[in-house]
C-alpha cells in the first residue's frame, strides 16, 4: 500500500488552515558550535600574535672531523634582552649560529651555556633587540588545557599548531657523557610537533610560555620541558655561570613501597630503594648499602628519584647532610657529603 503525503494546504492540521509562516532560524546547536569555534580561534590567534615575534629559527653548523653538518631548531627570546632559550640538543657540538625572526631580522648568536641533563640551553644574540616572550608557570597547567606550539618545524618559520595538555608529570631520560638524569614533570601534548620544533615555545591561551618543546615521541605525542621554578633556576644559572652545578651521591635507586610498620611510623607509603652504589662515591663512603631504603635527605622526604634529584643542587655540594635510611626493620641516620657531579 502507498500512503499519500498530505498536500501543503493540509499540513497544518485537519482544519485545512494554511501553516503559519515561520522565520528561518539556525539550529541552536549550530549557533553554539560557531561560538565555540570563534572562542577557540581567538585564543589560538591571540597567543600566536603575542609570541610569533619572540620565536626565532636557529641555524647551526657542527664540525665533525674533517667535514661539517648543518642543523636547525627554534628558540624563544627571554629576559634579559638578547638571550634566547632553546633545547640543548639543538646547539650540541657548536658554539655559534644564526637566529632569524619573522620580521626578517637575522642575528648572529653565541652559546652562553647548555645543560644536557635538562635539555635546556641559552644563547645570546648580537646586533639586535629581540622582543622577550612573557613567561608562564607550568605548575598551573591542567590536563585538557589548550596549548599552542610555535616554532620552525621542517624549516617553516613561524608555524603555529594547537592542542591540549595530554598529560602532566611525564619523565624524559637525558644523558651527558656518563651522567644520566630524568627530567621531571615533562608536559605531554597532542599539538603537532615536527623536527625543527625543538627549542620552540609551548604556550597557554594567554600567550605565556609554559614549556620548551623538546621531543617528538610519536604521532600526536609531543614533549616539552616545563617552565617552572626548577627550570627558571637552571636558566638563571646558565646565563650567569654558563653551566649548572649539581651534587652527586652515587645512588642508583627506584621507588619501593615501605613495610606497613615503617609506613605507619613515618606517615608515608614509599621510599627510594638503593639498587646500586656508584663507587667511589659519597653514599658508599658514608656506609649506605644496596637494599637500604632512603627515607629523607636533609630532613626532606624522599619517595623517588625525582625527590632526590631536586635536593642535589649546587648548594648541597661539600655540605654535610643527614641521610635517613631504613635497614633491616630499623631506621638510622648517616652523615653524607655530596660532591660535584662531573663527567
Amino acid at each position: 500500500m502507498i500512503i499519500p503525503l498530505p498536500s501543503p494546504d493540509r499540513a497544518a492540521g485537519a482544519t485545512g488552515d494554511p501553516a503559519p509562516d515561520t522565520p528561518d532560524v539556525a539550529p541552536i546547536a549550530d549557533v553554539d558550535d560557531d561560538a565555540a569555534l570563534d572562542a577557540y580561534s581567538r585564543a589560538v590567534s591571540t597567543a600566536a600574535e603575542r609570541l610569533i615575534p619572540s620565536v626565532a629559527s636557529l641555524r647551526v653548523t657542527r664540525q665533525m672531523g674533517n667535514w661539517s653538518a648543518g642543523g636547525a631548531g627554534s628558540a624563544v627570546a627571554i629576559e634579559p634582552v638578547g638571550h634566547l632559550v632553546t633545547s640543548a640538543h639543538v646547539v650540541a657540538g657548536t658554539e655559534r649560529g644564526t637566529a632569524t625572526f619573522v620580521d626578517g631580522a637575522e642575528l648572529e648568536f653565541r652559546v652562553v651555556g647548555r645543560d644536557p641533563l635538562s635539555d635546556l640551553a641559552v644563547v645570546r644574540t648580537t646586533g639586535g633587540d629581540p622582543h622577550p616572550a612573557p613567561m608562564g608557570d607550568a605548575a598551573r597547567l591542567r590536563v585538557g588545557q589548550l596549548v599552542v606550539a610555535i616554532g620552525n618545524p621542517l624549516g617553516f618559520a613561524g608555524s603555529v599548531t594547537a592542542g591540549v595538555v595530554s598529560a602532566l608529570g611525564r619523565s624524559l631520560a637525558t644523558r651527558d657523557g656518563r651522567s644520566s638524569r630524568l627530567v621531571e614533570n615533562v608536559i605531554q601534548t597532542d599539538a603537532a610537533l615536527n623536527p625543527g620544533n625543538s627549542g620552540g615555545a609551548l604556550a597557554d591561551s594567554r600567550g605565556h610560555v609554559v614549556g620548551i618543546n623538546t621531543a617528538v615521541a610519536g604521532i600526536g605525542l609531543g614533549l616539552a620541558v616545563p617552565i617552572d621554578a626548577a627550570t627558571r633556576h637552571i636558566l638563571e644559572s646558565l646565563i650567569v655561570h654558563g653551566r649548572v652545578r649539581r651534587a652527586f651521591l652515587g645512588i642508583v635507586g627506584g621507588t619501593r613501597p615501605l613495610p606497613e610498620g615503617v609506613a605507619d611510623r613515618i606517615g608515608r607509603k614509599r621510599g627510594l630503594e638503593v639498587v646500586q652504589l656508584l663507587e667511589p662515591g659519597p653514599a658508599s663512603s658514608a656506609g649506605v648499602r644496596v637494599g637500604d631504603i632512603v627515607l629523607e635527605l636533609d630532613a626532606q622526604p624522599i619517595e623517588g628519584v625525582g625527590d632526590l634529584q631536586r635536593l642535589l643542587v649546587g648548594d648541597a655540594i661539600g655540605r654535610d647532610l643527614e641521610l635517613r635510611i631504613e635497614r633491616g626493620g630499623s631506621t638510622r641516620s648517616l652523615s653524607v657529603r655530596p660532591v660535584e657531579l662531573t663527567d
